[in-house]
């Protein structure tokens, strides 16, 4: 049985409780055991992260100690899946960059706040994460993030709708859902799901199923990879 961790908390604004209830139910239906903690002490122990199949952070602007996030990158490099949405995965700690690498991005603004109408484009990318989801349209915060290029781009967003001081500037196509690796680790994010109401939408919900699962299953392909070792070359960011 694949086991699972979520973990939320931090600023529940965006409803992180009942988020965590939502993924919890959807791994349940999978078949996953899943371990679900309100507290960043949760990250303490290293060597339970890397038995684990996924994390799942939910957790919105916080701080966070060094050496918790250590223990995730360390897990997440060994092969464990790690997948989130919105706020809870990338506007999560936002004074550790370390976070933000290993993740993909990191929240800037959300231009016109909750409740501005834009268009979900879907990405045509070799993944099979979207295969059969269209291109749908929402009304909710549009996040505009700033991305690290090597993610593989899912899903986008076309920016500017609302107004703002960015409007000046070309038209972007900014990443909604994006994956990457993360040493023999999958990571996967969507930035969709400012409260539970939108993860419920149907194309959202099955966004999320599918990236959920696409990274806890990374974890049983990494087997016969080098997964030994872990990355230390970013001791200058942790001073």
């Amino acid at each position: 049985m694949k086991k699972a961790l979520i973990v939320w908390g931090g600023w529940l604004g965006h409803q992180p409780e009942e988020v965590s209830a939502i993924f919890r139910g959807i791994l349940e239906n999978e078949g996953y055991s899943v371990e679900v903690a309100d507290n960043l002490a949760a990250f303490d122990d290293a060597e339970k992260l890397k038995s684990l199949d996924l994390i799942v952070p939910i957790w919105t602007m916080d701080e966070i100690s060094q050496d918790r996030v250590n223990n995730v990158s360390a897990a997440v490099q060994s092969g464990v899946g790690l997948a989130g949405c919105h706020g809870g995965m990338c506007d999560a700690f936002r004074n550790n960059v370390d976070w933000q690498f290993m993740t993909g991005g990191n929240w800037v603004a959300h231009p016109g706040n909750d409740g501005t109408p834009h268009r979900i484009n879907v990405v045509n990318t070799s993944s099979p994460l979207m295969e059969g989801i269209q291109d749908f349209d929402v009304s909710t915060e549009q996040y505009y993030l700033h991305i690290d290029p090597a993610v593989e781009v899912l899903a986008t967003t076309r920016f500017p709708v609302a107004d703002g001081p960015h409007i000046l500037n070309k038209a972007v196509d900014m990443p909604v859902v994006w994956t990457k690796r993360w040493g023999v680790g999958r990571v996967f994010y969507c930035s969709l799901g400012h409260q539970a109401d939108v993860i419920e939408l149907s194309p959202v919900k099955e966004i999320m199923r599918r990236g959920l699962l696409w990274a806890a299953e990374g974890k049983s392909k990494s087997v016969n990879q080098n997964s030994e070792g872990v990355y230390t070359g970013m001791q200058d960011s942790q001073v």
